[in-house]
């Protein structure tokens, strides 16, 4: 890379939202990086802020809040900020809107924009504390952040995640257009077969879209075999295109979410993995985790690694390559096979949604929440690609091979699989004859 270039990817970005934002960065041939960090105390929270930005090129910022507020318990959040005790995020609905704009002050802005990250199944009052502190991008939806999290009725979540879009919108002003990013493409985190997580991303970013919103993104977590990942995330790019017409949509790849790698070796190998695969892809951003994920809550220093990392890693593999997303695979078969059943059933996506979860046609595996069926079960073959052992009443095809279907002690090793294989090649090192390692 010449030192004009290598100059040109340092820059910041500057734009009016934060879509905006990731659709110059992209445009420019960077990947933008984005942490998961959130802390209790608003001084901290503002020092991790400040040191992700100084992270410099294209970085956006991330409040993710804490288990009481994410469950609606504000009392306890309460209890905990007045005695002290310590928080596993920031606190938005408990702290006051000019304590979090003081922790955005002189931070948040058109060249680094902050998104609100939370795992709530009825997020009103956070998106209310959110707007109130003069921020309108946040991520979730009202599948993926019921499903796996929690014991709320699906249908009591969609009444939620409409007011919610309802609350987005109209935050909408000129020059400054609400965010909603899907994290559709995280079930459970591990285990959900690609075709799923693609299906679930985009009919959520469908209802987004049918409730008001403009700009959103629909998302994909890294798996266990790098081919089946570049499958659906293409898949992923050729759907959306063909769904999300008129929309303002990106990309984002969410970094390994199941047991992270115990070495350091083993966690710097598949936080790379994760970048190379984003710019092998053509996604737009990249949610990195560290390598502390598998001990504790990551410090700033651990995040501004991590960020560093991803952001070199990018580099490294220059501009971005021609994304063919027409091609053919399993996997857009089968997630365009159910995002059409599921859009037939009712002309109102999410309702169309939540019948799809009554029925067994969206139906994800080792999710035990009441409106899940629970028929469907999933394994990880001998190159680590997710299959089907049991399909449940999705329309898909499976192998029909219930022999397949894990013990106790196979699921287990398969929750296990990536941190053993990563934490195993990081020990052997690379090959002598320089060749890249194995994936993990």
């Amino acid at each position: 890379m010449s030192a004009g270039a290598a100059e040109q990817q340092r820059a910041p970005v500057v734009a009016s939202s934060f879509g905006d934002y990731v659709r110059q960065a992209r445009a420019s041939g960077r990947l933008v990086v984005q942490p998961r960090m959130g802390f209790g105390d608003p001084e901290m929270m503002r020092a991790g802020l400040l040191a992700t930005k100084q992270v410099g090129g294209a970085t956006v910022g991330t409040l993710t809040l804490d288990s009481y507020t994410r469950v609606g318990d504000h009392d306890a959040a309460l209890r905990a900020l007045a005695d002290g005790a310590p928080l596993n995020g920031y606190p938005i609905v408990s702290h006051s809107a000019a304590t979090t704009r003081a922790v955005l002050h002189g931070i948040h802005g058109p060249d680094f924009p902050v998104q609100v990250r939370h795992g709530a199944a009825r997020p009103e009052r956070i998106i209310e504390a959110a707007i109130a502190a003069g921020l309108s991008a946040t991520e979730g939806g009202p599948a993926s952040y019921c499903l796996p999290y929690g014991r709320v009725p699906l249908r009591d979540a969609l009444v939620s995640w409409r007011r919610a879009c309802e609350l987005l919108v109209a935050a909408s002003r000129a020059g400054v257009q609400p965010h909603l990013e899907s994290f559709g493409g995280c079930m459970m985190g591990q285990l959900c077969p690609p075709g799923l997580l693609v299906a679930i991303t985009v009919l959520e970013a469908l209802f987004f879209v049918q409730e008001g919103l403009h700009s959103v993104s629909v998302s994909y977590t890294q798996q266990a075999n790098p081919a089946q990942d570049e499958e659906a995330i293409l898949a992923l790019h050729r759907i959306a295109s063909e769904l999300l017409v008129g929309a303002d949509w990106h990309i984002v790849l969410y970094t390994y979410m199941g047991a992270y790698p115990r070495t350091p070796g083993g966690a710097r190998l598949l936080g790379r993995r994760a970048a190379e695969l984003a710019m092998r892809t053509g996604v737009a951003r990249l949610l990195v985790k560290t390598q502390a994920e598998a001990f504790r809550i990551p410090t700033v220093a651990d995040n501004v690694a991590a960020l560093t990392d991803a952001a070199a890693v990018a580099r490294r593999a220059g501009p971005p390559v021609a994304v063919d997303s027409g091609r053919d695979s399993a996997v857009h078969t089968e997630a365009r096979l159910l995002i059409d059943t599921v859009l037939d059933l009712d002309a109102d996506v999410g309702r169309a949604i939540v019948t799809a979860f009554e029925r067994g046609i969206l139906d994800v595996p080792f999710c035990i929440h009441p409106d899940n069926a629970g028929l469907s079960r999933s394994y990880i073959e001998s190159d680590g690609r997710l299959a089907w052992s049991d399909g449940g009443r999705m329309p898909i095809v499976t192998r029909g091979d219930r022999s397949r279907r894990l013990s106790s002690d196979g699921l287990l090793r398969a929750l296990t699989h990536i941190q053993r294989e990563c934490d195993r090649l990081a020990a052997i090192g690379p090959p002598s004859d320089g060749a890249e390692p194995l994936p993990c």
